[in-house]
């Protein structure tokens, strides 16, 4: 088994623009996190739900290619979800998703030392709650991380989709979350407000991405503290967001904070810590920006 499980959503965008031909890619939130980690040299496991078909082959190729583990029964699905972007003559995106989501029946492995979770894995039904109850079973051994990488267009209503979130949030010891979904579940209210009421609730650790301004954290006990990020020529932004969670997981992992057991010291970790932590995630998501598609780095290329 794996140290880290991932849960969520593995599927396939399609993605049209006037005047080409449809292109399919294998993408996914929390898949997109389980590479970052994976190319960090970090051994990890994906419980997700996706079909035995063409579209989930070329998924699981995806997957594995990097060296991503998929939990027994994620490949079991009646058929592999797409999100359908349609992108119109100003580089506009609009969405249409054909997405079931449930969980196959697993423990989770007593080794299993961080769990993350986020996205729409989190909030649409059924497998929503199914998500919540094994992330809560886990949370005595594991340390619990969450991204809530929110899907409006799924989601129904910042109203609807605000206890959901918070519910996720009262378990999580890590919380990343970006200024843009902020805006959208608490329009109106400073970020850093919404990140220190989050921190209240119980986690060790709020962090909010900023874009090319960087990131800011919270900790449990009030302390703040920013990262600027790098001036890069940006491809796109596509799994920036992803990149950067998996490297938080991964430079808290380093840093040996990660496991129920460690959970009163990241309560307690360093400022020293925390800046290394997010300056190693902005240097992965600037990476990322800097090449098209979801495309993180491996170790190797962090480090060169």
């Amino acid at each position: 088994m794996s140290e880290f499980l991932i849960i969520g959503e593995a599927l396939v965008d399609i993605v049209e623009r006037p005047g080409q031909e449809p292109r399919e890619f294998p993408g996914g939130s929390p898949a997109n996190v389980a590479i970052g980690l994976a190319r960090l040299d970090d051994d990890v496991e994906l419980l997700t739900w996706f079909g035995d078909d063409e579209r989930g082959a070329s998924v699981l190729e995806h997957l594995t290619e990097s060296g991503v583990k998929l939990a027994p029964g994620s490949n079991t699905a009646a058929r592999t979800s797409t999100a359908r972007a349609q992108i119109d003559a100003e580089g506009v995106a609009s969405y249409e998703f054909d997405l079931e989501w449930r969980l196959p029946q697993i423990t989770v492995a007593p080794d299993v030392r961080c769990v993350h979770t986020g996205s729409i894995a989190a909030v649409l039904q059924p497998g929503g709650s199914q998500v919540l109850e094994l992330v809560r079973s886990a949370r005595h051994q594991a340390t619990v991380t969450y991204d809530p990488n929110l899907r409006p267009v799924l989601m129904g209503t910042a109203e609807h989709t605000k206890p959901i979130v918070e519910a996720i949030i009262d378990i999580s010891d890590v919380v990343k979350v970006s200024d843009e979904d902020l805006a959208w579940l608490e329009p109106g209210v400073d970020p850093r407000d919404v990140a220190r009421a989050w921190a209240a609730r119980g986690p060790s650790l709020v962090i909010v991405t900023l874009g090319g301004d960087g990131a800011f954290a919270v900790t449990r006990d009030g302390h703040e503290t920013h990262i600027p990020a790098p001036r890069v020529q940006v491809a796109d932004t596509v799994g920036a967001g992803d990149s950067f969670m998996g490297g938080v997981i991964d430079g808290l992992g380093r840093a040996g904070l990660l496991g129920g057991d460690k959970r009163a010291a990241l309560r307690a970790i360093s400022t020293e810590t925390i800046d290394a932590v997010l300056r190693q995630a902005i240097q992965i998501a600037a990476i990322t920006v800097s090449r098209s598609g979801a495309n993180p780095p491996t170790r190797a290329e962090l480090e060169g």
